[in-house]
């Protein structure tokens, strides 16, 4: 199955002002402070208009995580770590952390390998703390672990917050639990992870979403990054493309 990840799917980029058909976390719960490392990232083109936004992980004190379809295409970013990103700070163009976006060479954006990672690499710290990435393999013992709906990973974005009946697009960083659905699929196949929605969960992630972080929830470390949704009313599950593969790690340490 060779669907374009941006084209068919729900991918999770969100304009600068409401969002594109793309992944906020809906029915989540403010962050209060529990990861302040987590940013709404705008990314711009090489007029230096802004053209989408995403949300983003420290992993180190200059690297941020995201996602790669965030990334490719554009000549430059800035970084917000604030809980609530408003005009009043300067958003879209003023106020945040500047940076340069660096996308995954394996980045395709077809389905199931999407490569979809990428970083930013800032031109300052901004000193929010950072967060560390799932060992390689990490996840590869839930494929065929019973019990998997037992597995939870916590979500953190500033997507929508909702889509129906009315659209919702507040710039707040919001998290949610979500449940382990599936690491063996046509839509998984070892590179992504099939996460359930927010019915029951606590949340699940929207617009504006990608590249947010997906956290174990026992270990506290990123496992994926948001990608894609199959849904454009952001129901159902949601997909985020594993960190705990050699090549990502290969790719983020080249960056740190």
């Amino acid at each position: 199955m060779r669907t374009k990840l941006l084209a068919a799917l729900t991918a999770v980029a969100g304009i600068i002002g409401i969002a594109a058909p793309a992944d906020a976390i809906t029915n989540g719960t403010p962050d209060n402070g529990a990861h302040p490392n987590v940013g709404l990232v705008v990314f711009y083109d090489g007029a230096g208009n802004p053209t989408h936004r995403c949300t983003g992980t420290m992993v180190s004190a200059t690297t941020l995580l995201t996602a790669g379809h965030c990334t490719a295409g554009t000549a430059s970013a800035q970084v917000w770590f604030n809980e609530t990103v408003t005009a009043s700070i300067g958003y879209p163009f003023t106020g945040g952390t500047t940076g340069t976006p660096i996308t995954f060479s394996g980045y395709t954006g077809s389905i199931p390998n999407t490569g979809d990672v990428g970083v930013v690499k800032l031109d300052a710290a901004p000193g929010v703390g950072t967060s560390s990435i799932a060992s390689v393999g990490a996840l590869d013992t839930l494929a065929t672990q019973r019990g998997q709906q037992n597995v939870s990973f916590i979500v953190v974005g500033y997507g929508l917050q909702d889509i129906k009946p009315t659209v919702m697009a507040d710039r707040v960083r919001l998290k949610g639990t979500v449940r382990l659905t599936n690491l063996r699929s046509a839509l998984t196949d070892g590179y992504n992870i099939h996460h359930s929605g927010a019915p029951g969960t606590g949340g699940g992630t929207c617009f504006g979403d990608s590249g947010g972080p997906i956290f174990s929830a026992e270990t506290g470390a990123i496992v994926a990054v948001t990608s894609f949704g199959l849904n454009a009313n952001c129901a159902g599950g949601g997909f985020g493309f594993r960190v705990d593969t050699q090549a990502v790690h290969d790719f983020i340490v080249s960056n740190l």
